[in-house]
């Protein structure tokens, strides 16, 4: 592999070496780095790199950005430097976690849930996506509900959010430290055919005799993540005490029979009120402000992705998709909010005809959104830089996120991409639904383009030098 040759040789030295690195994990367009000692990175060097985007801290985590694929940088880093993959690294979290202990912060929520969170991501849009074709094909009088093939690529599609708990008792537990097995179990105990059928009849049910909730925990995030992050401390608290001839029966054992039953009983009922009340309050404040409320969402949207806030509509989004079948708020405001920093990049470009380094970086970053849907590139090389493109985009995509709502344009999976291959996802059965959501896009565009051509004024010395070669080696990979 010799495609990010650059980052792969010299990243683990600009991080402080190999002793400094935590944690590494990746997300979907981004390297991600816990580091012992923040002072030993050097992000200057680290920007100019070859086909880094960008870079930022979140918290405690430093944050390379690379674009969509950020999985090859990610394989070619660990191979090249023999470092351990964030499934392998359990024993680095854990040394992670005593160090943050007792700093419980935002920015660490933050970081957890996109640890539990972004990595099944993947699967939620690609059944989505299955969803939303079988919804066009039987639209278009393609394909019967009835038919065979129907049936089973449904019950596929069904299958990456029924089993969602146990997907993210996988991720959790990589991201806590702790046994992988035993947190998908805790997961698949919330949603046992038996507890399930218990549930639907309205039988009580108990353990001990003590009482359990009845709820029924498919589609959910919360009540898993919880379990997890418990029994990771019930299981590290085991390991030490239990004698070393006895731990490989007694630790998974133990563990299950102090977890499970918590879970039951405690945790997994305030995780279902957590993820229950999310969804609920941000429901309510749409049909509270409205339109209004997806235009101001719209356009602090790039704010949230740049801070790395964003991630806490992953739990919101899932809950949406998987109770009420669609999701009438973030979505739109996210197409609506990446189109516009494709426009406010174009009107930079245009607006600089005399500034042929910044002309191009512009373009540059604009083609990303627009043949991507990746947006960090036109969020920190222009939007951040420059300042008065980042309002023109918020502008934008205020207006387009008003007209959105007010069409009540609605997602039908997660979106797998913030550009126009995405924007499939809001096919639905209403086949005005697309029209109005490309026509918001372009609201958004027009009004960004404008007021981004007005703000802005072209700097007289700009030194985009670095940021147009990382930009274009993007591209040329």
């Amino acid at each position: 592999m010799t495609k990010y040759n650059d980052i792969s040789i010299h990243i683990v030295e600009l991080l402080g070496g190999k002793d400094n690195i935590v944690f590494f994990t990746h997300c979907v367009t981004r390297l991600r780095f816990n580091l012992k000692d923040k002072s030993l990175v050097q992000q200057k060097k680290i920007e100019q790199l070859d086909k880094v985007v960008g870079t930022q801290w979140s918290g405690e985590q430093f944050q390379i950005i690379i674009g969509q694929d950020v999985e090859t940088a990610y394989n070619q880093i660990i191979e090249e430097n023999h470092l351990k993959p964030a499934t392998d690294n359990s024993s680095n979290n854990t040394q992670e976690k005593k160090k943050s202990k007792g700093k419980f912060s935002f920015s660490s929520f933050l970081d957890i849930l996109s640890g539990c969170i972004v990595p099944v991501i993947p699967i939620l849009m690609g059944t989505g996506m299955i969803k939303v074709l079988l919804l066009l094909l039987t639209t278009l009088n393609v394909m019967s509900t009835k038919n065979p093939t129907y049936f089973v690529l449904n019950f596929i599609s069904d299958a990456g959010f029924y089993f969602l708990p146990i997907f993210v008792g996988s991720t959790s537990a990589k991201k806590f430290g702790t046994s992988e097995p035993i947190g998908m179990l805790l997961g698949a105990v919330l949603i046992s055919p038996a507890f399930i059928q218990s549930v639907a009849k309205g039988d009580a049910i108990s353990l001990f005799n003590i009482p359990i909730f009845k709820a029924n925990y498919t589609f959910s995030l919360f009540p898993t993540i919880l379990a997890v992050f418990v029994m990771s401390y019930i299981e590290r608290y085991l390991k030490r005490f239990v004698p070393n001839v006895l731990k490989s029966i007694l630790v998974p054992f133990l563990t299950i029979m102090i977890a499970a039953p918590l879970t039951l009983w405690i945790i997994g009922p305030i995780g279902y009120f957590i993820g229950n009340w999310l969804m609920k309050g941000i429901l309510w404040l749409y049909s509270t402000t409205g339109f209004l409320g997806i235009g101001i969402f719209a356009a602090i949207y790039p704010l949230m992705v740049m801070t790395g806030m964003h991630t806490v509509l992953n739990p919101y989004s899932v809950q949406a998709f998987a109770t009420l079948g669609y999701e009438p708020i973030t979505t739109i405001g996210m197409f609506v909010s990446n189109f516009a920093q494709g426009a406010t990049c174009l009107a930079v470009g245009v607006k600089a005809k005399n500034n042929k380094v910044l002309r191009s970086n512009a373009f540059s970053c604009a083609f990303t959104m627009f043949a991507g849907g990746i947006t960090e590139p036109a969020l920190f090389g222009i939007s951040a830089k420059y300042k008065t493109p980042l309002y023109g985009s918020m502008i934008g995509s205020f207006a387009g996120g008003i007209f959105g709502g007010l069409m009540q344009v609605k997602a039908y999976a997660m979106a797998g991409n913030g550009g126009p291959i995405g924007l499939a996802c809001l096919i639905g059965p209403n086949a005005m639904n697309l029209v109005w959501g490309i026509v918001s896009v372009f609201v958004s565009m027009i009004v960004t383009f404008i007021a981004t051509y007005i703000l802005f004024k072209v700097p007289e010395n700009d030194a985009s030098k670095s940021v147009t070669i990382k930009n274009n080696a993007l591209f040329n990979s």
